[in-house]
């Protein structure tokens, strides 16, 4: 196929075209599209029936959207700057809105956030109240006066509006720190959905995926990556709608889960309450107490507890093998033998894991807060009751703050309003990213119920040998997301007896619900298209910031546009092997590593972008210092507080958290030392020069011509 250059007129060009007869197109193109998808999902159903194995299954469903992806990758690929960059500026409002509501919808909104709500009831709407919240900040604060400026990224804006390079250096630098978090966090999800669709080793499975993102942003940049965000959303809609649908007319006869699921919570909160008292609960309960008990004595004294552990172990593989015992005997106690730790300090580590594990599994409900309870603590309670109260609510508020202002700050959200024909169309699109949005994040709780209702009421109480096989299906995949031991030797599932991880109750939900396998291989295909569709909008605003406002801007301000698409590409190539290669790792959760992006680009951008557009006086000196100030204040609360990093930085002091804040809301300190600093800063230090207010003043009113859609400098 003929490379499409910007006027060919091809199925994604149409530059040529008016916006009205493109729009048509589109319609046409993405109608036949989403029809061709559900057949597909019919005949792959048929297939099933007529004897299509799962492992099967799992294959052609990542073969097919990673080849879908790859065809339109192919079909818009292309070396113009404007294209590559900004798809040619001629993104409809409804259309950028689906890419913009696929971009944002990454791993943590696809997979994560139901599993959140899940496992924290009230608390996890936070998430949702946070992330759409933050997109009124876009309409009003930032997307229309970004498209009106009318370059190609973040960084671009200022070194425009602050003058000079160094301020576009802090935002190229801030611009990958955030994006490269947010992205290993979406690789990460990639490998987890790999591997539960095709059986794949994680690891091989973080690289699978890793080529349907390459393809896309490395042929064709950001008009590839729009349009197939397009196609991503209808995928990762279809596919998060029907099993929720599915469950809710199982339980309750109606196909609108969203207005049904609140009788199904009293129903939930009914049970809660008996799951509470009831007398095998309590005795898992009091085994997993005593465990913990065991092993705080143990740390009291662990050099003397260890040789005792090594020396039992040592005895018990001697006694076997002296009484000729089975071959699997010896070989489980020789396997415990291996597993005492090496020395006091690995012991030390892993005993304290295990007796937090073990008194989580203690509490109630194994360890999830009643579902409909607003906070921890008691208002009304003795002091200990009140200060978990006012940290628990304290937390809830720093985390929607810190999600809103990092909605309003994340360069690969605001990247896209730059592709859209007009300053009128950007902020119509912000419309739309909301709709797209909201679909989703008015399902996601009802999900959370939906299942947890078929948690305590189907699975607890049913036999060890008759739980359904997608447990034993997960606990193959990862053991630290689902485990399931028999702890009181009971023969029955009690709810303290599971623990499962947030990461997966999406992805299994079809098979909780009873669905065909199909349905499963689809959402797991939706789960992929969300990692997906934001992998590759994070990986270009990645390469962009060092090929285009790093290379280009500061180092070679010459370099003809093909020099600069070509090296964009390399440097893709690059980043996304780094970030695959951290995600196989497996450094944290997804919604910690999502929500560290949100902080740092909260406490980086937020300030310098808002101050910048709406107050002449904010200077160069004020916005450096204030991006740097807010960065080390949220980077140094995470290191010092967040158990990951202080492995990686081999942090031992004690954690002290102000005012009880949790790691993943340190923005809340950044962003006000960030306004503080710029504010301050440039108060003393001499005003912008005259261009950069007119500047301003262009960005922000409309010309006395009407003419709002030129871009200041392309």
């Amino acid at each position: 196929m003929a490379e499409m250059t910007p006027d060919s007129g091809g199925a994604f060009g149409g530059s040529g075209k008016s916006n009205a007869a493109f729009k048509k197109q589109l319609n046409k193109i993405y109608g036949f599209y989403t029809f061709g998808f559900l057949a597909f999902i019919v005949l792959v159903g048929i297939a099933e029936q007529m004897g299509m194995g799962r492992a099967m299954i799992g294959y052609v469903f990542l073969g097919a959207t990673v080849l879908l992806y790859a065809g339109i990758g192919v079909m818009s690929r292309t070396n113009d700057t404007a294209e590559y960059y900004v798809a040619g500026r001629r993104v409809p409002a409804v259309y950028n809105g689906m890419a913009t509501g696929s971009d944002w919808m990454s791993a943590a909104s696809f997979i994560g956030m139901a599993g959140t709500l899940y496992l924290t009831g009230y608390g996890g709407l936070a998430f949702i109240m946070g992330w759409t919240g933050g997109y009124c900040l876009v309409a009003l604060f930032l997307a229309p006066y970004l498209r009106k400026f009318g370059q190609f990224t973040i960084p671009d804006f200022l070194g425009a509006r602050y003058g000079g390079n160094l301020p576009r250096f802090i935002g190229i630098f801030a611009a990958i720190l955030c994006s490269f978090v947010y992205v290993v966090a979406q690789i990460y999800g990639v490998g987890l959905i790999t591997t539960r669709l095709a059986g794949i080793d994680f690891e091989i499975g973080v690289f699978v995926g890793l080529a349907g993102i390459l393809v896309c942003s490395f042929l064709g940049g950001m008009r590839a990556v729009t349009w197939t965000q397009v196609a991503q959303y209808i995928i990762l809609i279809i596919a998060y709608m029907i099993p929720v649908v599915w469950l809710s007319v199982k339980q309750t006869g109606v196909p609108i889960p969203q207005l049904i699921y609140g009788s199904q919570l009293e129903k939930v909160t009914a049970r809660e309450a008996e799951l509470i008292k009831d007398p095998k609960e309590l005795e898992v309960r009091a085994i997993f107490k005593a465990r913990a008990d065991a092993l705080g004595e143990k740390l009291k004294d662990v050099p003397a507890a260890l040789a005792a552990d090594k020396e039992a172990a040592e005895k018990k593989v001697a006694d076997l093998k002296a009484a000729n015992a089975p071959a699997p005997e010896i070989a489980a106690a020789e396997k415990a033998l291996a597993a005492v730790p090496k020395d006091a300090e690995a012991a030390k580590k892993a005993w304290t894991a295990q007796r937090t594990g073990a008194n989580n599994r203690a509490n109630p409900l194994a360890n999830m807060p009643r579902h409909g309870q607003q906070f921890a603590g008691d208002p009304n309670g003795d002091e200990k009751a009140r200060t978990a109260f006012d940290t628990s609510r304290r937390n809830f508020l720093a985390l929607i703050f810190c999600l809103m202002v990092g909605t309003a700050a994340l360069p690969h959200i605001l990247m896209r309003f730059y592709t859209t024909p007009s300053v009128k169309q950007a902020r119509e699109s912000v419309t739309w990213s909301l709709f797209f949005i909201f679909l989703l994040y008015f399902t996601a709780p009802a999900l959370a119920v939906l299942v947890k209702y078929e948690v305590f009421n189907v699975l607890v109480g049913t036999p060890f040998d008759k739980l359904p096989a997608w447990i034993a299906a997960w606990t193959k995949v990862d053991p630290a997301l689902l485990s399931v031991v028999d702890i009181n030797k009971d023969g029955i599932f009690q709810l303290a007896e599971m623990t499962i991880g947030g990461d997966i109750i999406v992805l299994a939900t079809p098979e909780i619900g009873g669905l065909p396998y199909v349905i499963s291989g689809m959402v797991a295909a939706g789960g992929l298209a969300a990692a997906l569709s934001t992998a590759d909008g994070l990986l270009l605003t990645i390469a962009n910031a060092l090929s285009h406002d790093l290379y280009y801007k500061m180092i070679d301000p010459n370099a003809s546009a093909a020099r600069r698409v070509a090296i964009s590409k390399a440097l893709l190539l690059v980043v996304a092997l780094a970030a695959a290669w951290v995600a196989s790792q497996k450094p944290a959760d997804i919604l910690f590593l999502v929500g560290a992006a949100f902080s740092f680009a909260a406490a980086s951008f937020f300030p310098a972008l808002v101050m910048g557009i709406f107050w002449k006086k904010a200077t160069k000196a004020g916005a450096c210092l204030g991006m740097v100030s807010g960065l080390a204040v949220t980077g140094y609360y995470m290191i010092m507080t967040q158990p990951w990093l202080r492995g990686v930085f081999n942090v031992t002091s004690p954690v002290e958290l102000w005012w009880g804040i949790q790691p993943i809301s340190a923005g809340i300190f950044g962003v006000p030392v960030g306004f503080a600093v710029l504010i301050l800063v440039s108060l003393v230090t001499p005003a912008p020069k005259k261009e950069i207010q007119e500047l301003i003043d262009h960005v922000r009113y409309p010309d006395l011509r009407g003419d709002t859609v030129n871009t200041v400098a392309t």
